[in-house]
């Protein structure tokens, strides 16, 4: 499964500002549109791992949780990096703090000294490592060190919501998806090929159509050429969630290209074996 995929559209490296690639995980929203304050509870997550610093998304789901995907979670050293500020930097620098050591990653006091929210990541404990289609379970979620008061959280999906959304409706229905994902332009100069751009550094959005859905995945058309949506999710999106009927009802996942104007791969968050270990850490549903 790995050789079709490009891994985890949502994995961006920062490593003191500088924006890299090094894994291909998780993504950045392709077209669509700067997102404001229309998403307040999406957040931008940084943190380390033995091989750097990467960022993520993911949405704040009670005071105190905050959902992403399993591959923003599993490999994290030391602290995670948590805010909800909608524009983080229009260009370099980002504002964020480096660690005192990097090979045991942030420490609660070094962010919340950077002022902003510190939290441990976990990663489902089914979570299979994009090995099995079947059992893909990329959830994870941050629990923060103090609650968060003056943010709505978002709410996950009832259980089966998506199950009614079957083809052909499937291909009629948009889902909204969010996240500090890269931008996929042409440079101001040089080679005039589209390529990811880390800056500006903020929250988007994108409207999607669906196109597979299967019992652990929803598949959507993040094609920025397709009239019927806006883009799709790109790198740094990863864990971000994609919203429909007012609800959570998935994170991204994964992607198929490198150039994020593909097929974007979202984990359901509707079903039984995700909802079934977020309520562990108190998390209401629907």
């Amino acid at each position: 499964m790995r050789s079709r995929l490009v891994r985890i559209i949502g994995l961006v490296a920062l490593v003191l500002g500088l924006s890299s690639t090094a894994l291909t995980p998780a993504s950045a929203i392709t077209g669509g549109q700067p997102d404001g304050n229309l998403h307040p509870n999406v957040g931008l997550l940084l943190f380390y791992t033995p091989d750097g610093r990467f960022r993520c998304s993911g949405t704040l789901v009670s005071p105190t949780v905050v959902l992403t995907a399993a591959h923003c979670t599993v490999d994290t050293v030391g602290k995670t990096l948590v805010t909800f500020q909608s524009v983080i930097a229009e260009q370099p620098p980002s504002p964020f703090p480096v660690a005192a050591n990097p090979a045991t990653g942030y420490t609660q006091a070094e962010i919340e000294a950077a002022g902003y929210l510190s939290g441990t990541a976990y990663a489902h404990p089914q979570y299979s490592n994009f090995t099995d289609l079947d059992n893909w379970n990329d959830v994870g979620v941050v629990v923060l060190d103090r609650p968060v008061t003056n943010i709505t959280p978002a709410t996950i999906a009832p259980e089966g919501y998506l199950d009614a959304f079957a083809q052909p409706l499937l291909n009629k229905t948009i889902f909204t998806s969010v996240g500090y994902g890269t931008e996929v332009r042409k440079p101001e100069s040089g080679p005039q090929k589209p390529q990811p751009m880390t800056y500006p550094l903020l929250r988007r959005y994108a409207e999607e159509p669906g196109q597979k859905l299967t019992d652990q995945i929803l598949q959507v058309n993040g094609n920025i050429n397709d009239t019927r949506g806006t883009g799709g999710t790109c790198f740094g999106d990863s864990g971000g969630p994609t919203f429909h009927g007012g609800y959570v009802v998935a994170v991204t996942s994964y992607g198929y290209t490198d150039n994020c104007r593909y097929l974007g791969g979202l984990q359901r968050v509707d079903i039984a074996v995700v909802q079934d270990w977020l309520r562990t850490f108190g998390v209401t549903i629907g």
